[in-house]
């Protein structure tokens, strides 16, 4: 197949089954795409222009998934991952949005480098990269960034990921300030006095592989710290990658007493457990943080999500250059690759140990994070951007790191079979993914 590359061509995919959370509805149908955007089933096409028919029967269409955890290391740490390739990895993953985290190097704590990111990726052209601002200056924790200002050039949440907004008042501070923005605090919800110099969740594992380990209190002392100044400030909190159930009664209680706070997980903690670490031998391709928690935990975390206490599912896409990744596991850096297992990952495990409906398995992936960070967008509607995945559902496929564009390759999937695969995607009109392969696209 060959794709367009300016958005310019004209579309029909046929017998495709819809998955659209945007508008809550599911259909099987053909899918019209001209000119960049959706059209309606009586489209009118200009006499000089082709419509190529794209067999979509036995394929789902998923419009804009957007990952809203995200790291491309740029500015600064681009041996670990640059926006190019992590947007390749992004696209070749089904997504047409990412919020990427600013803890880079310098951090993005300034409305220049929200600016410049927006701008490198656009001449990308792959995906759209919406950045998260520090919360903090250069994300000491000391005093509140410029979050005004970034948020005019285009930031959508702001984040201290990876050092956790310690200090009470300044959070309250934030928060506060978040009211006024109508953009979300994103909280990495850590005590480090508590995690001190742990590497794995501490319990019976930990204990028995002799290894650091970090307790669930970490976790869930300073989501409950939040969801009170969130009750206090009426800010807007979303609190990143939970895997503890002390998080998750924190949550509850936010909710029940309906604060703006809302919460994500990640596929490598609804997939698996602290058991990990011991299967691959001590493998730093299970060293994330939060770490792999007990069992118990995980089936907490499953029932949320069924339920709908946790909004969204998102990567921690955390790459890492491989000379750091295999150092021994005390000294390896925390996080994994996850953009290119993502959709597979929530696949396998919403659709068969959840037996979820794909329309609520992919709100959490579409709709619901545009509708926390305040992004407008109609889903399949006539004159809508064209972003969409198309998706085999019944594919079955072994995770090989050597075939991502990721420049980071370590991930706890390796070997292991999944379902569902990514075979083609679609970004403002523009092929950005066909066959399996990413398409380079024509800046705009």
């Amino acid at each position: 197949m060959n794709g367009n590359r300016d958005g310019s061509g004209w579309w029909k995919i046929t017998d495709v089954r819809v998955i659209d959370p945007y508008r809550q509805q599911e259909w099987l149908g053909d899918v019209i795409v001209g000119q960049g955007h959706f059209q309606d089933g009586v489209a009118t096409v200009g006499e000089t222009e082709r419509v190529e028919i794209v067999a979509g029967r036995g394929l789902w269409l998923v419009p804009r998934l957007l990952d809203m955890h995200v790291h491309f290391r740029a500015p600064g740490q681009e041996w670990k991952e640059d926006l190019a390739s992590g947007a390749a990895a992004a696209a070749h993953g089904g997504f047409s949005a990412v919020v990427t985290m600013p803890n880079t190097d310098p951090v993005v704590d300034s409305p220049s480098l929200v600016s410049w990111q927006i701008a490198e990726s656009r001449r990308i052209g792959l995906v759209d990269v919406l950045p998260a601002g520090a919360v903090t200056k250069t994300s000491q924790g000391h005093e509140l960034a410029e979050l005004w200002k970034m948020e005019q050039a285009g930031a959508v949440a702001f984040s201290d990921d990876g050092r956790p907004v310690a200090d009470g008042g300044l959070m309250r501070s934030a928060l506060s300030y978040s009211a006024t923005l109508s953009r979300p605090i994103v909280q990495h919800a850590e005590d480090l006095t508590l995690s001190g110099q742990g590497v794995m969740h501490e319990g019976a594992v930990s204990g028995r592989l002799g290894l650091a380990g970090v307790p669930g209190a970490a976790e869930a002392v300073v989501a409950w710290r939040d969801v009170q100044l969130a009750a206090l400030t009426g800010g807007r909190l979303h609190i990143a990658h939970v895997s503890t159930p002390g998080a998750l009664e924190a949550i509850q209680w936010a909710k029940a007493h309906d604060l703006s706070v809302t919460a994500e997980v990640t596929p490598h903690h609804l997939f698996f457990t602290d058991e990990r670490v011991a299967e691959l031998a001590f493998s730093p391709a299970t060293k994330v943080n939060p770490p792999l928690r007990p069992e118990s935990y995980r089936q907490a975390l499953l029932q949320a999500m069924k339920s709908g206490l946790i909004d969204v599912i998102a990567s921690d896409h955390a790459p890492h250059h491989a000379d750091e990744k295999d150092l021994p596991y005390n000294h390896a850096p925390f996080g994994i690759s996850g953009l290119e297992t993502a959709v597979a990952a929530v696949i396998t495990v919403g659709l068969g140990e959840l037996a979820m409906s794909p329309l609520a398995l992919f709100e959490r992936m579409t709709a619901a994070p545009h509708r926390i960070l305040g992004l407008a967008y109609r889903g399949l509607t006539p004159g809508e951007w064209a972003d969409f995945a198309l998706i085999d559902p019944d594919a079955r496929w072994t995770v090989d790191p050597g075939t991502w564009y990721s420049q980071g390759k370590h991930t706890p999937w390796r070997g292991m079979e999944l379902r569902g695969q990514v075979v083609a995607a679609m970004h403002r009109g523009r092929w950005t993914v066909r066959e399996g392969e990413v398409l380079p696209c024509a800046a705009h």
